[in-house]
């Protein structure tokens, strides 16, 4: 992996855990939030879609079907991410779901691509595993929700977090596939996904229209921020898949679990700092396997 796609990425990392920790304080708001998020998203970077090549292919089919199915599971991706930071912790939900993204990865490609990873890297997958156990230990409290007939406590954090890493896996072996094979710009292909993704959530706010005018008065300077940051992470991330394996790419993007869980012990004061500190570095270790 060269060193301009391992820079690439860092720095992809920093804009994703910089907009997470954006998107956690505005959990509770949802929809309306994720309605401006992608109308900001999309109008601050249309304009640079001439720049970097337009479309970059001809075929538009091929464009309009990979903003098409990016889009819906993105959508699906931020609903999940959003419920999550808004019933649990954000270092749960946040380390959980980057933890599992690349784990499922490794799964598919074992399953269904036929993909026969070393011994190396499935040590990889269970130093994440175990990480993401630890950060759901750390969180096990008494106020934890319980499910119908189960005495266990199930946290909710670490559910959606699971859920989020589905969707994390899915869209980046779709997206990676588009890019590469159809040969998408980056920019333009994220630009069309933010775009698809305001009709989407359209339907879905249903009577919640109302609300709209509200959050983009009260937290404007979050939304610009987070539709300069949101795409510019992942751009990073498409332009690094371009010339580097995903099976490097995607779990080392995933350095941004230190971050998020940095400030969820300095700043939100969550508890049990030592836990989670170490978790986060034990899933870091297991990234860092699976990208040897």
């Amino acid at each position: 992996m060269s060193s301009f796609a391992v820079l690439l990425v860092l720095a992809a990392a920093v804009c994703h855990a910089t907009w997470n920790i954006l998107a956690h304080g505005v959990s509770r708001i949802g929809l309306p939030f994720l309605w401006w998020a992608a109308v900001f998203s999309t109008v601050l970077w249309a304009g640079v879609i001439p720049l970097t090549g337009g479309l970059g292919t001809s075929d538009v089919g091929a464009f309009l079907l990979g903003i098409g199915v990016s889009g819906l599971v993105h959508v699906a991706y931020m609903l999940v991410l959003q419920r999550g930071y808004a019933v649990g912790r954000l270092s749960t939900v946040y380390t959980t779901a980057r933890g599992t993204g690349p784990t499922i990865s490794v799964i598919v490609a074992v399953l269904l691509l036929g993909e026969r990873p070393s011994i190396v890297a499935l040590l990889g997958v269970v130093a994440i595993l175990v990480g993401v156990v630890t950060v759901g230990l750390a969180d096990r409290d008494p106020g934890a929700t319980r499910m119908p007939g189960d005495r266990r406590r199930i946290d909710a954090g670490i559910l959606f977090g699971l859920l989020t890493g589905v969707a994390i896996a899915v869209y980046t072996i779709w997206d990676a596939h588009a890019v590469r094979e159809w040969e998408l710009s980056p920019v333009a292909f994220m630009v069309g996904c933010t775009l698809v993704e305001i009709p989407m959530y359209t339907a879905a706010l249903g009577g919640r229209r109302h609300e709209l005018a509200t959050v983009i008065r009260q937290h404007w300077p979050r939304l610009l921020a987070f539709g300069v940051l949101s795409p510019l992470s992942y751009i990073l991330v498409l332009v690094a898949i371009t010339m580097a394996p995903v099976a490097l790419v995607a779990p080392m993007r995933e350095i941004s679990v230190i971050l998020v869980s940095l400030f969820g012990v300095v700043v939100l004061r969550e508890g049990r700092a030592g836990w989670r500190i170490a978790a986060s570095l034990v899933v870091v270790a297991g990234v860092v396997l699976l990208a040897s």
